[in-house]
């Protein structure tokens, strides 16, 4: 027999109008409802590539359930107020359904989430998704459901390999980070990273990189590529320092209750095709970070390759303060995908 869902009513932003519904009514027929509607929520812009497979992704799902399911999509979060700090509570909260997040904010909730931003640990994006597809992604969504979030087997969507793009000065060894404002995420691994390399973290949400950079609050930021074109940041930075120093992606994730509520039938087809998004959104991706150089070159910003192992150097005090503050387990993993000693 199946169970009888509790419908709740949330709020999802100011923005969105009326509610969005979790609710199994045995009646989805009337009026053209869905049996199980959800609110999905990301950080990136409605013109990324994320925004657009994740909207595909919910289209393919209400298709194939034949309208039982429906998704709606907000990019930026909705711009609800704390941007994804926010977002990550609602989702929590069973506030919003479905959210993806990069491990490092990630992490507020659900600590072993770091090990996704450890500096200069992944060689490419690929050799990240190997291992968040393989036994450390497993065992980082063993923390996400012992904190009641869902994660996903295949459910790393790429952001891909940071750089450094500055407004006044490249970067080209350690000390020219000295005093800089970086702009960070609100991840505590970020601001760590950038102080021990000399930095002046300045925590900004990624809706405000933009506004940041403009008006003197940070002088520069840390992304791949392909945020530095859907953002436009390449109108208010000059150098793009190719530094490789860490990857990042977005967790897909949902409300751990929501899910374990819904029919197997249900979890399979949104499961399967949440990983078919995935890989087709981290082909996207990796096209972008790799063909936008001269794009950007174009545009007039001024690219230099760094070598890393300045920086690394720098490092030896943080990878200890971080190898204990994730723990023995967390950390071996961490090696095991690297490949190496950190």
């Amino acid at each position: 027999m199946r169970k009888t869902l509790t419908r709740r009513s949330f709020l999802a932003g100011a923005a969105v109008g009326s509610a969005a519904l979790l609710s199994k009514t045995g009646a989805a027929a009337q009026g053209g409802r869905a049996e199980f509607s959800f609110i999905q929520y990301h950080n990136q812009t409605a013109e990324s590539f994320l925004h657009r497979r994740i909207s595909d992704m919910w289209t393919a799902i209400g298709t194939e359930t034949g309208g039982r399911v429906q998704g709606r999509v907000f990019p930026l979060n909705n711009k609800v107020q704390g941007s994804d700090p926010t977002a990550l509570k609602m989702l929590v909260a069973g506030d919003i359904q479905f959210f993806t997040l990069m491990g490092g904010i990630m992490s507020q909730v659900v600590p072993a989430g770091d090990a996704q931003q450890v500096p200069f640990v992944f060689r490419s994006a690929e050799h990240a998704h190997e291992a968040m597809d393989g036994a450390l992604g497993a065992y980082i969504r063993e923390e996400m459901a012992a904190r009641g979030i869902y994660g996903f087997p295949v459910g790393a969507f790429d952001n891909g390999i940071r750089q450094v793009t500055a407004v006044t000065r490249p970067v080209v060894v350690p000390a020219d980070l000295k005093g800089m404002k970086m702009r960070v995420p609100n991840g505590a691994l970020f601001n760590d990273l950038f102080r021990t390399l000399g930095a002046v973290p300045v925590t900004v949400n990624s809706i405000d990189i933009y506004a940041a950079l403009k008006d003197g609050r940070a002088d520069a930021q840390e992304n791949p590529l392909a945020l530095v074109d859907s953002f436009r940041l390449y109108e208010v930075v000059k150098y793009i320092s190719m530094t490789n120093h860490m990857w990042s992606g977005f967790n897909q994730m949902a409300h751990l209750p929501t899910w374990r509520r819904l029919p197997a039938d249900i979890q399979e087809i949104i499961e399967r095709n949440v990983a078919q998004a995935v890989r087709r959104q981290r082909q996207d991706q990796a096209e972008a970070n790799g063909s936008l150089r001269p794009e950007l070159i174009k545009r007039g910003l001024v690219f230099n390759d760094v070598d890393p192992a300045p920086f690394r150097r720098e490092l030896s005090g943080f990878y200890k303060t971080w190898k204990e503050r994730l723990g023995t387990r967390v950390w071996t993993l961490l090696e095991a995908a690297a490949g190496s000693t950190l």
